[in-house]
């Protein structure tokens, strides 16, 4: 009976032993399959990621992540993604137009003292293999910290070496192409592509505007009194 009794106790002890075996060794696989899945990063096709690092001695990878499921090391890399896709920047006069609520034209002045009112849109995107260095300049205050205030201190002086009735009449074309070659060169030196500069309108001070319209009126009864 004694004989019985042992051989049960051990085999109640092996299946023990088994069970605890199975527990730990679940725990230990759904630890590794956590860990692993945390360093899983999606990027977007539209996106890169820019990886902050541990690992390397910059403290960044100086590859950005390609789209597609891609692997960083989990507790010691983080991902920070930033779009490549066009994006649209708008200042306007107009409260329900632009990033800005509100009157948030360019203020600037002409060669001849007179003031305009500048609305103006910004077509723009990073350069995918400037990513990294866009972060570093940048991180993700490159509208507000570099194409804002360049945009208006470019069409500012710009718009001072015109007087108001070249900018009025045939010179408007000129100007913005000046803004948009000068604001490109900008952007390329740090990491942006600009894609188009959009001059939406130029707004007058209430006494020229009324000076335009009383020569409008007087050129059409010149015309009417030839016809």
């Amino acid at each position: 009976g004694s004989i019985i009794f042992a051989v049960a106790a051990v085999a109640r002890g092996g299946r023990a032993r088994s069970f605890a075996s199975l527990v730990i060794g679940s725990l230990a696989l759904a630890l590794i399959l956590s860990t692993v899945s945390q360093g899983l990063i999606f990027v977007q096709p539209e996106a890169r990621g820019v990886v902050i690092s541990a690992l390397q001695q910059t403290g960044i990878r100086s590859q950005a992540l390609q789209p597609g499921l891609r692997f960083v090391m989990p507790f010691f890399e983080s991902v920070t993604t930033y779009p490549i896709a066009k994006q649209t920047y708008t200042m306007s006069g107009a409260s329900s137009e632009g990033q800005i609520a509100g009157d948030d034209s360019i203020v600037a002045r002409t060669a001849d003292g007179q003031e305009v009112r500048i609305d103006a849109s910004v077509i723009f995107s990073l350069h995918p293999s400037e990513v990294v260095a866009v972060h570093i300049a940048w991180q993700n205050r490159y509208i507000d910290g570099l194409i804002r205030p360049k945009l208006r201190g470019i069409a500012r002086d710009t718009a001072a070496r015109y007087g108001i009735q070249e900018i009025y009449s045939a010179r408007r074309d000129e100007l913005s192409s000046e803004i948009e070659d000068e604001l490109r060169i900008t952007l390329e030196a740090n990491g942006l592509m600009l894609d188009a500069f959009v001059l939406r309108n130029i707004t007058f001070t209430p006494e020229y505007a009324s000076v335009i319209e009383q020569k409008q009126i007087a050129e059409q009864e010149v015309e009417r009194q030839a016809f």
